[in-house]
Protein backbone atom coordinates (compact mmCIF):
# COMPACT_ATOMS: atom_id res chain seq x y z
CA UNK A 1 0.00 0.00 0.00
CA UNK A 2 1.27 3.79 -0.54
CA UNK A 3 2.21 5.47 3.29
CA UNK A 4 3.75 8.18 5.07
CA UNK A 5 6.72 6.43 6.52
CA UNK A 6 9.29 7.77 8.99
CA UNK A 7 12.72 6.14 8.59
CA UNK A 8 14.33 7.89 10.70
CA UNK A 9 13.41 9.99 13.59
CA UNK A 10 15.13 13.44 12.56
CA UNK A 11 13.60 13.27 8.86
CA UNK A 12 10.04 14.06 7.56
CA UNK A 13 8.51 10.92 6.22
CA UNK A 14 8.28 10.16 3.04
CA UNK A 15 5.72 8.66 0.51
CA UNK A 16 6.23 5.34 -0.52
CA UNK A 17 4.93 1.62 -0.69
CA UNK A 18 4.65 0.16 3.08
CA UNK A 19 3.48 -3.40 3.97
CA UNK A 20 -0.30 -2.99 4.41
CA UNK A 21 -1.72 -4.27 8.00
CA UNK A 22 -3.17 -7.91 8.17
CA UNK A 23 -6.59 -9.01 9.60
CA UNK A 24 -6.08 -9.91 13.39
CA UNK A 25 -8.42 -11.73 15.97
CA UNK A 26 -9.26 -8.42 17.92
CA UNK A 27 -8.34 -5.83 15.44
CA UNK A 28 -10.35 -3.45 12.62
CA UNK A 29 -8.01 -3.31 9.40
CA UNK A 30 -10.03 0.42 8.17
CA UNK A 31 -9.42 1.76 4.68
CA UNK A 32 -8.12 5.52 5.28
CA UNK A 33 -10.19 7.76 4.02
CA UNK A 34 -8.54 10.95 5.81
CA UNK A 35 -5.97 11.69 8.28
CA UNK A 36 -4.47 14.84 10.28
CA UNK A 37 -1.49 15.67 10.99
CA UNK A 38 -0.77 17.07 14.27
CA UNK A 39 1.20 17.88 16.80
CA UNK A 40 1.77 14.38 19.21
CA UNK A 41 2.46 13.04 15.44
CA UNK A 42 5.66 14.82 15.29
CA UNK A 43 6.90 14.64 19.00
CA UNK A 44 6.13 10.64 18.97
CA UNK A 45 8.42 10.84 15.25
CA UNK A 46 11.35 13.23 17.20
CA UNK A 47 12.63 10.33 19.31
CA UNK A 48 12.37 13.19 22.25
CA UNK A 49 8.87 12.09 24.01
CA UNK A 50 8.54 10.14 27.17
CA UNK A 51 7.20 7.95 24.51
CA UNK A 52 11.31 6.79 23.70
CA UNK A 53 12.40 6.34 20.27
CA UNK A 54 9.82 4.76 17.96
CA UNK A 55 10.68 1.86 15.89
CA UNK A 56 11.29 2.55 12.46
CA UNK A 57 10.27 2.23 9.92
CA UNK A 58 6.64 3.08 10.30
CA UNK A 59 3.52 4.95 9.44
CA UNK A 60 3.07 7.69 11.66
CA UNK A 61 -0.74 9.47 12.68
CA UNK A 62 -2.46 8.84 15.70
CA UNK A 63 -5.81 9.50 14.35
CA UNK A 64 -8.00 9.41 11.09
CA UNK A 65 -11.48 8.63 9.55
CA UNK A 66 -12.60 5.43 6.65
CA UNK A 67 -14.36 2.93 6.07
CA UNK A 68 -14.12 -0.64 7.89
CA UNK A 69 -12.56 -3.35 5.21
CA UNK A 70 -12.49 -5.90 8.09
CA UNK A 71 -12.86 -6.89 11.39
CA UNK A 72 -14.78 -9.30 14.17
CA UNK A 73 -16.35 -6.54 15.67
CA UNK A 74 -17.31 -4.27 13.10
CA UNK A 75 -19.39 -4.51 9.74
CA UNK A 76 -17.80 -4.00 6.52
CA UNK A 77 -18.21 -0.69 5.12
CA UNK A 78 -19.09 0.98 8.32
CA UNK A 79 -17.70 4.55 8.25
CA UNK A 80 -15.91 5.05 11.23
CA UNK A 81 -13.53 7.43 13.18
CA UNK A 82 -10.15 5.52 14.76
CA UNK A 83 -7.13 6.04 17.59
CA UNK A 84 -4.06 4.33 17.01
CA UNK A 85 -1.07 4.52 19.09
CA UNK A 86 1.32 5.07 16.38
CA UNK A 87 4.99 6.71 17.67
CA UNK A 88 4.13 5.66 20.99
CA UNK A 89 3.65 1.85 20.73
CA UNK A 90 5.48 -0.38 18.41
CA UNK A 91 3.03 -0.25 14.80
CA UNK A 92 1.78 1.90 12.23
CA UNK A 93 -0.64 4.54 12.65
CA UNK A 94 -2.72 6.43 10.24
CA UNK A 95 -1.05 7.91 7.44
CA UNK A 96 -1.70 5.17 4.88
CA UNK A 97 -4.28 3.80 2.82
CA UNK A 98 -4.70 0.93 5.21
CA UNK A 99 -4.48 0.92 9.10
CA UNK A 100 -5.48 -1.70 11.53
CA UNK A 101 -6.13 -0.74 15.48
CA UNK A 102 -7.80 -2.81 18.34
CA UNK A 103 -11.46 -3.35 17.74
CA UNK A 104 -12.54 -0.68 20.99
CA UNK A 105 -10.09 2.25 19.44
CA UNK A 106 -12.96 2.35 16.62
CA UNK A 107 -15.93 4.59 16.75
CA UNK A 108 -18.41 4.40 14.13
CA UNK A 109 -19.62 8.00 12.94
CA UNK A 110 -23.40 8.57 12.55
CA UNK A 111 -22.86 12.33 12.35
CA UNK A 112 -23.44 13.96 8.68
CA UNK A 113 -20.03 15.69 8.58
CA UNK A 114 -17.99 15.49 6.14
CA UNK A 115 -14.93 12.71 6.49
CA UNK A 116 -11.84 15.40 6.51
CA UNK A 117 -13.91 17.52 9.01
CA UNK A 118 -14.14 14.55 11.18
CA UNK A 119 -10.66 13.75 11.27
CA UNK A 120 -9.31 17.45 12.18
CA UNK A 121 -11.55 17.29 15.09
CA UNK A 122 -11.18 14.55 15.95
CA UNK A 123 -8.90 14.20 19.11
CA UNK A 124 -8.84 18.30 19.35
CA UNK A 125 -12.67 18.37 19.81
CA UNK A 126 -12.46 15.04 22.17
CA UNK A 127 -10.21 17.73 24.15
CA UNK A 128 -12.01 20.14 24.35
CA UNK A 129 -15.06 18.60 25.20
CA UNK A 130 -13.99 16.45 27.95
CA UNK A 131 -11.55 19.41 29.40
CA UNK A 132 -14.60 21.66 29.76
CA UNK A 133 -17.48 18.87 30.79
CA UNK A 134 -15.65 16.38 32.82
CA UNK A 135 -11.89 17.67 34.21
CA UNK A 136 -13.25 21.71 34.50
CA UNK A 137 -16.90 20.48 35.35
CA UNK A 138 -18.50 24.07 33.22
CA UNK A 139 -21.64 25.15 34.52
CA UNK A 140 -24.28 27.12 32.69
CA UNK A 141 -24.10 30.98 32.67
CA UNK A 142 -19.91 30.49 33.74
CA UNK A 143 -17.81 33.23 31.37
CA UNK A 144 -14.92 30.63 29.57
CA UNK A 145 -11.61 31.70 28.08
CA UNK A 146 -10.00 29.67 25.36
CA UNK A 147 -6.14 30.40 25.15
CA UNK A 148 -4.55 29.41 21.75
CA UNK A 149 -8.35 30.19 20.24
CA UNK A 150 -6.98 29.60 16.80
CA UNK A 151 -5.48 26.52 17.03
CA UNK A 152 -7.36 23.42 15.90
CA UNK A 153 -8.22 22.83 20.48
CA UNK A 154 -9.04 26.23 20.68
CA UNK A 155 -11.25 26.18 17.94
CA UNK A 156 -13.34 23.58 19.44
CA UNK A 157 -13.81 24.62 22.69
CA UNK A 158 -14.88 27.87 21.75
CA UNK A 159 -17.54 25.77 20.54
CA UNK A 160 -18.07 22.96 22.98
CA UNK A 161 -18.17 26.13 25.87
CA UNK A 162 -21.22 27.36 23.93
CA UNK A 163 -22.82 24.20 23.19
CA UNK A 164 -22.57 23.80 27.41
CA UNK A 165 -23.75 26.76 28.02
CA UNK A 166 -21.19 29.24 28.71
CA UNK A 167 -22.47 33.00 29.52
CA UNK A 168 -19.62 34.13 27.28
CA UNK A 169 -16.26 32.84 25.61
CA UNK A 170 -13.13 35.06 25.21
CA UNK A 171 -10.63 33.50 23.21
CA UNK A 172 -6.66 34.89 22.97
CA UNK A 173 -4.93 34.20 19.58
CA UNK A 174 -2.09 35.89 17.59
CA UNK A 175 -3.38 38.17 14.54
CA UNK A 176 -2.66 35.45 12.40
CA UNK A 177 -4.64 33.57 13.97
CA UNK A 178 -7.54 35.78 14.80
CA UNK A 179 -10.15 35.15 12.00
CA UNK A 180 -10.01 31.59 12.89
CA UNK A 181 -11.30 32.08 16.28
CA UNK A 182 -13.88 34.75 15.18
CA UNK A 183 -15.32 31.65 12.35
CA UNK A 184 -15.59 29.20 15.63
CA UNK A 185 -17.78 31.99 17.23
CA UNK A 186 -15.61 33.33 19.76
CA UNK A 187 -17.24 36.69 21.47
CA UNK A 188 -14.17 38.45 21.91
CA UNK A 189 -10.94 37.52 20.37
CA UNK A 190 -7.97 39.18 22.32
CA UNK A 191 -4.54 39.66 20.54
CA UNK A 192 -2.14 37.80 22.04
CA UNK A 193 1.01 39.72 23.38
CA UNK A 194 4.15 38.78 25.15
CA UNK A 195 3.94 41.61 28.00
CA UNK A 196 2.17 39.16 30.74
CA UNK A 197 0.63 42.84 32.38
CA UNK A 198 -0.78 44.44 29.24
CA UNK A 199 -2.22 41.04 28.25
CA UNK A 200 -3.67 40.39 31.83
CA UNK A 201 -4.96 44.23 31.51
CA UNK A 202 -6.64 43.40 28.31
CA UNK A 203 -8.36 40.32 29.60
CA UNK A 204 -9.52 41.73 33.02
CA UNK A 205 -11.99 44.35 30.67
CA UNK A 206 -13.78 40.82 30.18
CA UNK A 207 -13.65 38.95 32.86
CA UNK A 208 -13.34 37.42 35.59
CA UNK A 209 -13.07 34.14 34.16
CA UNK A 210 -14.72 30.73 35.60
CA UNK A 211 -12.84 28.86 33.35
CA UNK A 212 -9.66 28.99 30.87
CA UNK A 213 -9.10 26.46 28.69
CA UNK A 214 -5.05 25.99 28.22
CA UNK A 215 -3.44 24.69 25.52
CA UNK A 216 -0.47 26.69 25.14
CA UNK A 217 1.07 27.79 28.91
CA UNK A 218 3.78 30.40 29.11
CA UNK A 219 2.60 34.24 29.31
CA UNK A 220 -0.84 33.38 28.35
CA UNK A 221 -1.18 31.24 31.15
CA UNK A 222 0.09 33.28 34.03
CA UNK A 223 -1.91 36.30 32.13
CA UNK A 224 -5.17 34.21 32.54
CA UNK A 225 -4.29 33.11 35.67
CA UNK A 226 -4.04 36.61 37.10
CA UNK A 227 -8.50 36.52 35.52
CA UNK A 228 -9.74 34.10 37.40
CA UNK A 229 -12.96 34.39 38.74
CA UNK A 230 -13.79 33.55 42.78
CA UNK A 231 -13.01 29.33 42.38
CA UNK A 232 -12.07 29.56 39.30
CA UNK A 233 -10.66 26.41 37.10
CA UNK A 234 -7.44 26.74 35.02
CA UNK A 235 -7.05 23.40 32.61
CA UNK A 236 -4.00 23.09 31.22
CA UNK A 237 -4.02 20.79 27.73
CA UNK A 238 -0.23 21.84 26.77
CA UNK A 239 2.89 23.51 26.26
CA UNK A 240 2.56 24.65 22.64
CA UNK A 241 4.11 28.43 23.60
CA UNK A 242 6.44 27.41 26.30
CA UNK A 243 6.83 24.34 29.41
CA UNK A 244 6.60 26.67 32.02
CA UNK A 245 4.18 29.24 33.03
CA UNK A 246 4.66 31.67 36.73
CA UNK A 247 1.28 32.15 38.92
CA UNK A 248 0.96 34.17 41.80
CA UNK A 249 0.28 32.18 44.80
CA UNK A 250 -1.87 34.66 46.65
CA UNK A 251 -3.89 35.36 43.87
CA UNK A 252 -4.48 31.71 43.32
CA UNK A 253 -5.63 31.28 46.86
CA UNK A 254 -7.27 34.49 47.46
CA UNK A 255 -9.99 33.55 44.65
CA UNK A 256 -9.80 29.34 46.16
CA UNK A 257 -8.76 29.01 42.03
CA UNK A 258 -7.86 25.27 40.91
CA UNK A 259 -5.33 24.51 38.09
CA UNK A 260 -6.14 21.64 36.74
CA UNK A 261 -4.01 19.03 34.04
CA UNK A 262 -5.40 17.39 31.21
CA UNK A 263 -4.33 14.69 29.22
CA UNK A 264 -6.31 12.63 26.37
CA UNK A 265 -4.69 9.33 27.57
CA UNK A 266 -6.20 9.80 30.71
CA UNK A 267 -9.65 8.51 29.13
CA UNK A 268 -11.49 5.27 28.46
CA UNK A 269 -12.05 3.88 25.08
CA UNK A 270 -15.58 4.37 26.54
CA UNK A 271 -15.01 8.12 27.24
CA UNK A 272 -13.46 9.06 24.09
CA UNK A 273 -16.26 7.03 22.02
CA UNK A 274 -18.99 9.35 23.95
CA UNK A 275 -17.17 13.05 23.70
CA UNK A 276 -16.39 12.02 20.05
CA UNK A 277 -20.04 11.33 18.97
CA UNK A 278 -20.98 14.73 20.97
CA UNK A 279 -18.70 17.11 19.09
CA UNK A 280 -19.74 15.48 15.56
CA UNK A 281 -23.05 15.85 15.95
CA UNK A 282 -22.86 19.46 17.14
CA UNK A 283 -20.32 19.86 14.24
CA UNK A 284 -23.13 18.14 12.11
CA UNK A 285 -25.32 20.96 13.17
CA UNK A 286 -23.09 23.69 12.66
CA UNK A 287 -22.67 24.82 16.30
CA UNK A 288 -18.47 23.66 16.48
CA UNK A 289 -16.72 24.39 13.48
CA UNK A 290 -12.94 23.90 12.37
CA UNK A 291 -10.97 25.22 9.95
CA UNK A 292 -8.56 23.25 7.85
CA UNK A 293 -7.07 22.48 4.83
CA UNK A 294 -6.61 19.57 2.46
CA UNK A 295 -3.56 17.81 0.92
CA UNK A 296 -3.13 14.83 -1.20
CA UNK A 297 -0.70 11.72 1.38
CA UNK A 298 1.64 12.23 -1.81
CA UNK A 299 2.69 15.41 -0.39
CA UNK A 300 3.48 14.23 3.44
CA UNK A 301 7.14 15.48 3.06
CA UNK A 302 6.21 19.09 2.48
CA UNK A 303 3.14 19.35 4.67
CA UNK A 304 4.75 17.99 7.62
CA UNK A 305 8.04 20.16 6.78
CA UNK A 306 5.82 23.30 6.98
CA UNK A 307 3.93 22.14 10.14
CA UNK A 308 7.11 21.47 11.95
CA UNK A 309 8.51 24.76 10.99
CA UNK A 310 5.46 26.88 12.03
CA UNK A 311 4.22 27.40 8.93
CA UNK A 312 1.01 25.86 8.68
CA UNK A 313 -2.28 27.98 9.67
CA UNK A 314 -5.27 25.60 9.23
CA UNK A 315 -4.97 22.28 10.78
CA UNK A 316 -3.86 20.23 7.70
CA UNK A 317 -6.04 16.81 6.61
CA UNK A 318 -4.20 14.28 4.51
CA UNK A 319 -6.52 12.02 1.76
CA UNK A 320 -5.00 9.36 0.43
Amino acid sequence: MKAAVVHRPDRPPTYGEHPAPSAASGSTVVRVSAAPVVPLDLLCASGTSYFGVPQTPYVPGGQGVGVVESSDAWEAGTRVWFFATAGMKPGDGALAERCAVPDSDVVPIDADVPDELAAALGLSGIAAWMALSWRARLQADERVLVLGGGGAVGQAAIGVAQVLGAESVTAVARPSSADRAEAAGADVVVAYGDDVDALAADLAAHGPFDVVVDPVFGVASEAASRCLAERGRLVNLGGAASDSATYSSAVLRSRTASVLGYTNNALSAEQRREALRAVLAHAAAGRIRMRYDVHPLAEIEQVWSRFAAGESGARCVLVP
